[in-house]
């Protein structure tokens, strides 16, 4: 399973970014792909808040709009709304104290930890979250030679 976080939907989603292409295309191929695709509902939440807030985008979505697109991407076949389960607070725990996660750290944590419990890959730009342990990730913007020639 992977996991995919707000700035992958933003980014999707955000014709002005420079990312909009290349998310817009991993995300569609990855809701078409066999492997299922979780989904988070604080990763929703942000979707909702960013992508409705003018003064963070000229092209702001109507609330209507936002919870259109994300009733779509939750009745596809093989997307999941991901919730915390009986594991979710001592890996959160965990993850607070050997990631040092605090402030705005916090949600990120919360992410990674459905993650490890759910056994999935979380889907992300965001380098903060490498410094959760025992979370897989993965950068779909970043093509594998680049992932090669850095590590």
């Amino acid at each position: 399973m992977i996991l995919v976080d707000a700035n992958l939907l933003l980014y999707a989603y955000d014709s002005a970014s420079a990312h909009h292409r290349a998310a817009r295309g991993w995300l569609e191929a990855a809701f078409s792909a066999p492997e299922p695709v979780g989904l988070a509902l604080v990763a929703l939440l942000a979707f909702v808040r960013i992508g409705t807030n003018r003064r963070l985008r000229k092209a702001a979505f109507s609330t209507t709009e936002a919870l259109a697109i994300v009733s779509g991407w939750l009745n596809r076949p093989r997307v999941a709304l991901l919730n915390p389960g009986e594991t979710h607070w001592k890996i959160l725990g965990r993850l607070f104290v050997e990631g040092q996660a605090s402030g705005n750290l916090v949600m990120d944590a919360h992410l990674a930890a459905l993650a490890i419990e759910h056994g999935a890959t979380l889907a992300t730009t965001d380098k903060d979250f490498t410094r959760f342990p025992g979370l897989r990730l993965v950068n779909p913007l970043v093509s594998e030679t680049a992932d090669e020639e850095s590590g």
